[in-house]
């Protein structure tokens, strides 16, 4: 199977290459930093039918669609890259950050699915992986941005989902909650139900496996920040407030 897998130098991303490692499939790693992204394929390639590393800031849109075209199709793409402005960032964000973590967390996973699309659809078969959050659920005061841009991102996969369910194309949205990576790293406050990596990324996998076309963990957490949202507005200002 070929996979790529976007955001991969670190984290998450790294992780995901390190699960699926192995001689049946060809990893295609993508991220900017090519020192991690290379420190990866040397732990990795002996088990690994084969690995290639792209190295490119996905926000440069037409440099990345230029990379993508030369490597040919994809049996899973995992659209794995984002950012976030951390939980203390309460000031008005500035429009270039607000751009910025647009750029990334959404516009880009559109960049890459502009070219991988048609040849999975050539292909008739491919499974897209949006690597969502919790947080698009129920937008706190400190996550504002980073919340409305993975709300966005759902509402793309859906579109997306339903566009080629005819077509031979799975795609699977995952909502996780607190995973320890360098994103939630500048956090600095106790992250309820906080998961390691690759514990995560195991639970993840799994649900990929099985196909589901939405995945949001921990239970226990989702079903949290469900009941909040189905609180009345003035409650549910009480409780936000008394959080934040």
């Amino acid at each position: 199977m070929k996979i790529l897998i976007t955001g991969a130098s670190s984290g998450i991303g790294a992780e995901f290459a390190r699960q699926y490692a192995s001689l049946d499939n060809e990893l295609f790693l993508l991220a900017r930093r090519e020192e991690k992204l290379q420190k990866l394929k040397n732990e990795l390639q002996n088990r690994c039918k084969n690995i290639t590393v792209i190295v490119v800031d996905v926000r440069d849109f037409e440099v990345l669609q230029q990379k993508l075209r030369k490597q040919g199709s994809f049996d899973m793409v995992i659209l794995n890259a984002g950012i976030s402005l951390g939980h203390s960032h309460t000031d008005i964000p500035t429009i270039a950050e607000f751009k910025n973590l647009y750029d990334v967390n959404v516009l880009s996973q559109h960049a890459v699915l502009e070219v991988v699309l048609p040849k999975m659809l050539s292909q008739k078969s491919g499974t897209v992986v949006f690597i969502s959050s919790l947080s698009s659920l129920f937008t706190m005061p400190t996550a504002k941005i980073y919340a409305s841009s993975k709300r966005a991102l759902n509402a793309y996969a859906e579109g997306i989902r339903y566009k080629y369910a005819s077509d031979g194309i799975k795609v699977i949205t995952i909502l996780p909650g607190f995973i320890k990576s360098e994103l939630t790293d500048k956090n600095d406050f106790k992250m309820p139900f906080l998961l390691e990596t690759d514990e995560a990324v195991k639970r993840m996998r799994e649900a990929i496996a099985k196909g589901k076309e939405f995945y949001a963990f921990p239970l226990r957490f989702y079903l949290i920040i469900r009941v909040l949202a189905w609180l009345p507005s003035a409650l549910s200002q009480r409780i936000v407030n008394y959080l934040s």
